[in-house]
């Protein structure tokens, strides 16, 4: 017997599709049509339509008795796996793998597709990410790489300055050796502020100065050094006669050394702030400062007096566009190193927010070490507010090759992967810090603008020296004439030469002073105390 049947559906309370459907035979025994499965209560949710009709396998709906469908027992939801890791994927096993039936739908394949483990099992077979993220992923880690490389070691071509312009090598080499003077011994190395990677070192130097056999009177031996790349920041270059030249890295004020081995040797701090540097007294070492001279429109004496003038753990980045090397008040206008850690989520780079960190990166690798590569900024036009970069056309500097731009995005990956450190135990008083905190963002109004976690304004985060109560003297070499609200993360890594942009407060009572007298705050000498504990913890 053929019939023509109508399959219901239910959707919420409709019922709307109609099939034409095959009969199945009748109960060869009774002539009846197969008994109905019993659903658990409730199920299916709508009503039957009519006596002629039973309810699915799964209970969610209708069909006629002598549906094919009809009669078979009802199905049991199964087991899902456990809510954990990603789940693994088992289609990424070879055909047959693995060989042996899975124990049940908790189990998954192992890594090896050699057996089955429970899903949340170490040994699971991961479902593989996307596509576009495993491209994510990987550009991301080869960025870091290749941004770390750019920070330690490229010097961008800047040794066609430091090197065959200045001569900055034959200062070092000495007469000795071919060069000028005196040149350069290790130890005066060390006391210039120059860090040296002990993970450079060849094993027989390790030695030496571990029994102190090393002469560190000897510049011949700092040449050693630079030939074992091991002097942070700055590169030696070699030929058959020996130091040719010598140029610079990020890393030569940006990066310091854990003093693992003795004072100024132990291994790379990337970010860390050389505040040990003298970049003007290294600099004023070179035989031929006419670059310099010819630039600035001074004399030879004079311009070493300036790079003699701004001491350990200071440069003026704005000296080559104004040509103001000191301010007001007699003293130096160079300004502290900042550290190059915890600038992730950060917007204005610099004390006087020139602009983000890879605008920086590009300016300093172009107008201050002298690289070769591409940089834009017409705001160096100004023949009023920067006659120098103006008359210099460091607004719009095109270089062939150019051997900076092309490593300026790794460069910015890797450093805004550089998190602030982790003051050490014991450096700060855990209770008073605990007391500081709650000041901070209350009484003190610290985070007002140290908004945390970044303890800088997300956004535009600039002030004019007035809302700050200073002067306006390194503010004014700026383009926005404001100060940057600087991220507090790390303050511990750089105490050495004081705080703020210069220098000016040799301590962090000192600022909190400051701050207490412009606004008015009426702090306790306690409060004052926790304040400065919290500062050293963050």
């Amino acid at each position: 017997m053929r019939s023509r049947s109508v399959l219901l559906v239910a959707f919420g309370t409709a019922f709307v599709v109609s099939v034409l459907l095959k009969a199945s035979p009748l109960s060869p025994l009774t002539g009846l049509a197969a008994q109905p499965p019993a659903c658990p209560a409730g199920q299916p949710a709508t009503p039957s339509p009519g006596p002629g009709f039973v309810p699915t396998p799964d209970c969610q709906g209708w069909v006629p008795a002598d549906h094919p469908l009809a009669g078979q027992p009802p199905q049991t939801p199964q087991p899902q796996p456990p809510e954990g890791p990603p789940e693994p994927a088992a289609g990424e096993c070879g055909p047959g793998e693995p060989a042996s039936p899975s124990p049940g739908d908790a189990f998954v394949p192992s890594e090896d597709c050699k057996g089955w483990v429970p899903a949340d099992h170490p040994l699971a077979r991961r479902r593989r990410p996307p596509v576009w993220d495993q491209t994510i992923e990987r550009n991301a880690s080869e960025s870091l790489k290749a941004g770390r490389q750019t920070f330690r070691f490229d010097t961008f071509g800047d040794q066609a300055f430091w090197g065959d312009a200045l001569q900055l090598h034959q200062a070092i080499k000495g007469a000795a050796l071919g060069g000028v003077g005196s040149g350069l011994s290790p130890r005066a190395a060390l006391e210039l502020g120059l860090k040296v990677d002990v993970e450079a070192l060849p094993q027989a130097v390790i030695r030496q100065l571990r029994n102190g056999s090393l002469n560190l009177d000897d510049p011949a031996n700092t040449v050693a050094l630079l030939r074992a790349n091991a002097v942070v920041g700055l590169t030696g270059f070699f030929d058959a006669g020996g130091l040719s030249s010598v140029g610079i890295q990020c890393a030569l004020c940006h990066s310091t050394v854990d003093d693992s081995f003795t004072t100024g040797v132990g291994r790379r701090l990337d970010g860390w702030a050389n505040r040990d540097l003298n970049v003007g007294a290294i600099a004023a070492l070179a035989p031929n400062l006419q670059p310099f001279t010819d630039l600035l429109g001074v004399d030879d004496a004079t311009v070493r007096t300036v790079f003699r003038s701004w001491g350990p753990g200071k440069f003026d980045a704005e000296l080559a566009f104004d040509g103001k090397a000191f301010r007001p008040d007699g003293a130096p206008a160079a300004t502290l190193i900042p550290p190059a850690f915890g600038l992730a989520g950060v917007n204005l780079h610099t004390w006087t927010g020139w602009g983000g960190v890879t605008h920086w990166n590009a300016l300093v690798a172009n107008l201050e070490m002298h690289g070769q590569g591409t940089f834009y900024d017409p705001r160096l036009n100004d023949a009023t507010q920067f006659p120098i970069a103006a008359r210099a056309g460091f607004g719009n500097v095109r270089s062939t090759p150019d051997l900076i731009t092309g490593k300026l995005a790794a460069l910015h990956v890797y450093q805004l992967a550089i998190p602030a450190p982790t003051p050490p135990a014991g450096s700060f008083n855990k209770d008073a810090a605990t007391r500081g905190q709650a000041l901070f963002t209350t009484t003190a109004r610290c985070a007002t603008c140290h908004v945390p976690p970044l303890f800088t304004e997300p956004g535009w985060n600039l002030h004019t020296p007035a809302e700050i109560g200073i002067d306006a003297f390194q503010a004014d070499r700026s383009p926005d004439r404001r100060y940057r609200t600087s991220p507090l993360k790390g303050l511990f890594t750089h105490q050495k030469g004081g705080f703020y942009h210069d220098g000016r407060f040799a301590t962090l009572l000192d600022v909190v002073n400051h701050y207490n007298a412009f606004f008015g705050l009426q702090l306790t000498d306690q409060q004052k105390s926790d304040l400065v504990e919290y500062l050293k913890s963050i």
